[in-house]
């Protein structure tokens, strides 16, 4: 052992540089290992119903829909996933919710997702009416259909157009889902009047009180098979319905699933609770060591440039810069002498 230390040290260039060359080949075979880890994969889901258009959030100072605002926090907890992470977007209206795509990788398509994002808009909403209630079960269907599992993150204000009763209240005790998922409320309780827009999203009106009522015994027809909200435009303040974020309703619905309410006053908490979501799943993948043997390789380089006895160099340079700066002291007052003579 004490003979390879020897001839190490004394041809410890070459030595070094040829352990360089071997682990920058190691790193061009980009070798790796099996390794177990966690899987995250979400399905966000935008409520892009009309109470979305309801304006009572502020966002930098300024007031803006419950849309925007909507739009704003999946943009940021979009850019605050780590990648590997996998995302898909879905849209609720009606009573039903859309999977615009399949999970994708946050990283590789961040431009791709956060463009999805930014184009959401309650004109490409399928259905008049707001069901959150029913929509679970859509919900659960999209998940089970897509090529792997995913967590539900649903950001909605919980507004049931047309108001729930007794005859179109469904019943959740046969859903099976909804565990671990997060429902994300968007809103305040202060209560604005929701506007109804054209088609070129200009104001022509608010919905009124009707809008939101059924007459009992024909709920159930009615919004299975037209889905569609009564058409009436409020024409003075004391006929505008009021809508408000439903936090006791969604807090009452997501025990009924065993899913999680967190109020979406902030993304910071949003993500807290994303973070204590299980993962999706747990799969074998390959831990890549190329920048292991890459950063050995730079060290052996680093190597070759430094001291053969680095304690003594360091005394040799100590003692050399001493001597320079004595010198250059010399110098100065000798200078300072000089002048001081002459004047």
């Amino acid at each position: 052992m004490n003979i390879w230390l020897r001839r190490f040290i004394k041809h410890r260039d070459s030595a070094l540089l040829a352990l360089a060359l071997v682990f920058l080949l190691a790193a061009i075979l980009r070798p790796s290992i099996p390794f177990k880890h966690n899987i995250y994969t979400y399905l966000l889901v935008a409520d892009i119903s009309q109470s979305m258009n309801a304006s009572d959030m502020t966002l930098r100072g300024k007031k803006v829909t419950r849309l925007e605002y909507m739009q704003n926090m999946m943009h940021e907890i979009v850019a605050s996933l780590p990648c590997d992470t996998k995302v898909s977007i879905g849209l609720f209206a009606g009573n039903s919710v859309a999977a615009m795509y399949a999970p994708i990788e946050v990283c590789k398509n961040f431009a791709a997702i956060q463009d999805t994002i930014e184009h959401l808009d309650w004109r490409m909403a399928w259905s008049g009416n707001s069901r959150l209630r029913e929509s679970l079960f859509v919900t659960a269907k999209v998940v089970r259909g897509m090529s792997e599992p995913a967590q539900v993150v649903y950001f909605t204000d919980g507004e049931e157009a047309p108001k729930l009763h007794a005859f179109n209240t469904k019943s959740l005790e046969e859903f099976q889902g909804g565990n671990d998922w997060i429902f994300v409320g968007i809103g305040t309780e202060e209560g604005v009047a929701i506007p109804k827009l054209s088609e070129d999203n200009q104001v022509i009106g608010y919905w009124s009180n009707e809008s939101f009522a059924m007459q009992p015994g024909i709920a159930q027809i009615s919004e299975s098979t037209l889905g569609v909200r009564d058409d009436n435009v409020a024409t003075g303040e004391h006929d505008r319905y009021i809508s408000k974020l439903a936090s006791e309703y969604m807090e009452s619905l997501t025990q009924e699933i065993g899913a999680k309410y967190v109020k979406g006053d902030s993304t910071y908490h949003v993500l807290q609770a994303m973070k204590s979501q299980p993962p999706a799943r747990r799969d074998i993948a390959p831990l890549p060591l190329s920048w292991i043997f890459a950063t050995l390789a730079g060290l052996c380089v680093l190597g070759m440039y430094a001291s053969r006895h680095p304690m003594r160099q360091i005394k040799q340079n100590l003692k050399i810069y001493r001597q320079e700066i004595k010198s250059r002291l010399f110098t100065k007052s000798e200078a300072v002498a000089h002048d001081n003579h002459f004047q």
